[in-house]
């Protein structure tokens, strides 16, 4: 249990609005130092082989213009890539995505270390926002930067410890504190206490199943 506070203490969240043409835009932000020099960092989040290995699977054309697919989840397109700094790509998932882009940010620290950020930005149907906050999107990036830090520090874990870990108690507590986490990011915007606990609690059980 102390590893997985440890990991949900590295990461900074926040939770905020902009427009998007007519529509209101929720965003959320993930901010994490790693160990790493910033050319490692881009190199995890940009070979295609690397990503397999923390993430999941990735196909396309990888230049600025191009189109990738994630196995079983999203695809979307190339939009800009700046090396070593800035990576930013439309992100399409469901029968009726809308707006959606996921930008990563990368800033050199001394000590060969790496600010990373990751900033994703969608407009969401009401009825899955207002279910469920904007804990299901960032849950979701947690448990990926769970996995980067894990791929970053010691080559993460093989694909069959991967899916065994998904379903161990360790993976629900990891879920259960960072739901909890974006449940005091989602006050600290401005939220009702009661829509927070509400979605909180819908955020967790989707992931855990629970």
């Amino acid at each position: 249990m102390s590893e997985i506070v440890d990991e949900i203490g590295q990461v900074d969240r926040e939770v905020g609005t902009r427009r998007v043409g007519q529509d209101e835009a929720g965003s959320v932000l993930l901010r994490r130092t790693f160990d790493s020099d910033t050319a490692d960092v881009w190199g995890a989040v940009t070979s295609p082989e690397r990503i397999a290995r923390w993430f999941l699977p990735v196909t396309g054309e990888f230049q600025v213009g191009g189109n990738y697919q994630l196995e079983g989840n999203a695809d979307g397109e190339i939009i800009e890539c700046v090396a070593p700094e800035r990576l930013r790509v439309s992100w399409r998932f469901g029968p009726d995505p809308g707006f959606s882009e996921v930008e990563v940010r990368l800033t050199a620290k001394e000590g060969g270390r790496t600010l990373f950020e990751l900033e994703h930005v969608s407009v969401l149907p009401e009825e899955f926002r207002s279910q469920y906050g904007p804990g299901a999107v960032g849950v979701g990036w947690d448990l990926a930067l769970l996995g980067l830090g894990w791929h970053l520090a010691d080559g993460g874990l093989s694909p069959d410890d991967a899916l065994e870990w998904q379903t161990s108690p360790e993976a629900k507590a990891f879920v259960a504190r960072s739901g909890e986490e974006w449940g005091r990011a989602f006050a600290a915007s401005g939220a009702d206490p009661e829509t927070v606990t509400a979605t909180t609690v819908a955020t967790v059980a989707f992931y855990t199943g629970e």
